[in-house]
């Protein structure tokens, strides 16, 4: 694995990060005769190569042994969760841990490899925010975000985020992009935002589309990267421009992800 900032990023976490790194030599080309290939599009690029059967047995495999794996640690740390019913602080810091091992091992699984930016960005008290093209997110999100990060579904939860000096994790879309192209983003997570006070810390995954794509039962070894972009401080937000807050973060999206993933016109 490849990143920035990693030393702070690794002393940080409970367990240390898959590291998966490979490199090919440079290709030699022929200078006799030069064939030049066609430029492809995004379409065509999304999901070229590895379509044989063997690939996507060894792909259906790969996702059998992610399921199970998933229900067993699960299982294991329901139990944990049933001795800590006493004490919510630990229950959800166990479900970090839960998360860190889960999404570490089934990220392990799957064999993609993954390049991590802006680490030094990790450990922040804020709600993270990240674009959403694939199952796969979900496994990165359990595994990198810090210990104290919980998701969110209603407003009125916002007191105990701060009360108990939590971090947020939401998926401004709403739902998953089939085709990797950024959807608009709803509101929810300004309220939050505002209720909070806390900053936003953009999460820009690019890849996942490709690795992993809505609908599909087929994960391609398509290399991924996580990038952590600087907060975004809400202090002097105000309830009167939530729609110019939405636009606001949306735009540092399209602006750092690849053509390929950027909103369609």
């Amino acid at each position: 694995m490849e990143n920035s900032g990693m030393g702070g990023f690794l002393r940080n976490r409970r367990f240390e990060s898959y590291v998966d790194a490979s490199s090919a030599g440079p290709k030699l080309v022929a200078k006799e005769k030069v064939v030049e290939q066609p430029p492809q599009t995004a379409e065509s690029d999304e999901y070229r190569g590895d379509d044989g059967w063997f690939s996507v047995f060894i792909s259906w495999i790969r996702i059998v042994v992610c399921f199970i794996s998933m229900m067993f640690t699960t299982f294991i740390w329901a139990l944990i969760m049933l001795v800590l019913l006493p004490w919510p602080y630990q229950r959800i810091r166990q479900g970090n841990i839960y998360g860190h091992v889960t999404g570490k091992m089934l990220m392990w699984i799957l064999g993609n490899p993954i390049k991590i930016e802006g680490a030094e960005y990790s450990n922040e008290r804020a709600i993270y925010i990240s674009n959403h093209a694939s199952p796969i997110d979900i496994f990165l999100l359990m595994w990198l975000t810090p210990t104290g990060t919980v998701g969110i579904a209603k407003k009125e939860a916002a007191n105990g985020v701060v009360k108990n000096n939590l971090s947020l994790i939401i998926f401004p879309e709403g739902t998953r992009s089939k085709s990797g192209h950024l959807l608009p983003f709803k509101k929810g997570f300004v309220h939050l935002a505002l209720q909070t006070r806390r900053p936003i810390v953009p999460i820009v995954l690019t890849g996942t589309h490709r690795a992993w794509r809505k609908g599909s039962l087929h994960v391609r070894s398509t290399p991924i990267t996580v990038k952590y972009l600087p907060p975004i401080t809400t202090d002097d937000w105000t309830a009167d421009k939530v729609e110019d807050y939405v636009k606001l973060v949306h735009d540092v999206y399209v602006k750092n992800l690849p053509e390929s993933q950027r909103p369609q016109p």
